[in-house]
């Protein structure tokens, strides 16, 4: 027998979880399906390991110590995935919250610390009388979630109805299946299989599919030698230089009779010079080479073929099937092109 689900008029979703594990499933698959934690609240009762509420616990210390034996105990912060508090709430005693519900039970601004988590659900649009029986069933140890579906009211509450969560509406609905399938034990083996085949309509699997675990490890691909080398070019320099030369200069007498003899063999000498070039060379250092290695940055592309399970449903007849998790699938296969 199908759940009867709440008044759709409204966006917000609830459901109560009788178990705390399967609360946590149902948020990470509602995160999975593209609901934000903004969207998402969770709310449970924290109580001592020796079982006494911490409600009861007196002293300024009380909150301090119930946000200690959380975090110690429970890791709730990685469980849930989501912005967990925890510690003593007015009107409630020490809880743990988180998403929505977290943030209006931390605020005293807008109320809801002081009237409790029905306080919470009114301000969220959950009427009056439906808020105070999800407050009994908080007080009661269970652990209630809250969706803001936005349009996706279905589908947000097959995941909670699917992970064990009821609301008001279906208590009664899942109390009633129990009682006739009890009932149905005790007809013929025909009506036994009838009722066996109705509980595996909510039996449950696993889809797998492979991913690609890529790693890194450094390889030599190859060694670079640096190392000096002599070679000889013919390097040609012209160098500006001076010399002498005799300048013989002639002109004529005055033809005036002289006292001076005509001596043969009179010569005049004078030395002449030039300037010599002398080549050296020296050693200089023209310049510096610094050798070492850096870290470029590259992409690789790398490809393998994966398999991966799909749900095929096949039908008898006409049935009516709803399948939530199929505009999920969509959306991850666009996400991933």
């Amino acid at each position: 027998m199908a759940a009867t689900k709440a008044d759709k008029s409204r966006s917000v979703v609830v459901g109560v979880f009788d178990d705390r594990q399967r609360a946590q499933q149902a948020v990470k698959e509602l995160r999975q399906c593209g609901f934000r934690e903004d969207q998402i609240g969770v709310a449970a009762r924290e109580t001592s390991t020796a079982g006494t509420d911490k409600a009861e616990t007196k002293g300024s210390h009380a909150g301090e110590g119930a946000a200690a034996g959380i975090a110690a105990g429970a890791g709730i912060g990685a469980l849930w995935g989501l912005g967990i508090l925890s510690g003593f709430v007015p009107a409630i005693g020490p809880a743990i919250a988180g998403g929505i519900l977290g943030t209006l039970l931390s605020s005293a601004a807008a109320g809801a610390a002081a009237a409790g988590l029905a306080g919470a659900l009114i301000g969220m649009g959950i009427p009056e009388e439906e808020a105070s029986y999800y407050d009994t069933e908080f007080k009661s140890g269970k652990t209630i979630v809250t969706v803001s579906a936005d349009g996706r009211y279905d589908e947000a509450w097959d995941i909670l109805h699917r992970f064990g969560a009821y609301n008001r509406d279906t208590v009664g609905a899942s109390q009633a299946t129990g009682s006739a399938r009890s009932t149905a034990a005790s007809h013929t083996a025909t009506a036994s299989t009838r009722t066996a085949d109705r509980s595996a309509a909510g039996a449950s699997m696993q889809l797998h599919e492979e991913q690609l675990d890529v790693q890194k490890r450094p390889v030599e691909t190859g060694e670079v030698s640096v190392r000096k080398e002599v070679v000889t070019e013919r390097k040609t320099v012209e160098v500006p230089v001076q010399r002498e030369e005799v300048v013989i200069e002639r002109r004529p007498a005055t033809g005036r009779a002289t006292s001076a003899d005509i001596r043969p063999g009179e010569e005049v000498r004078i030395p002449v010079r030039e300037e010599q070039v002398d080549v050296q060379k020296r050693a200089v250092a023209t310049e510096e080479v610094n050798v070492g290695k850096r870290k470029v940055q590259d992409t690789e592309r790398v490809s393998a073929d994966l398999r991966k399970e799909q749900v095929k449903v096949e039908r008898e007849g006409n049935p009516a099937v709803c399948d939530s998790g199929a505009n999920a699938d969509k959306q991850r296969h666009a996400s991933r092109k």
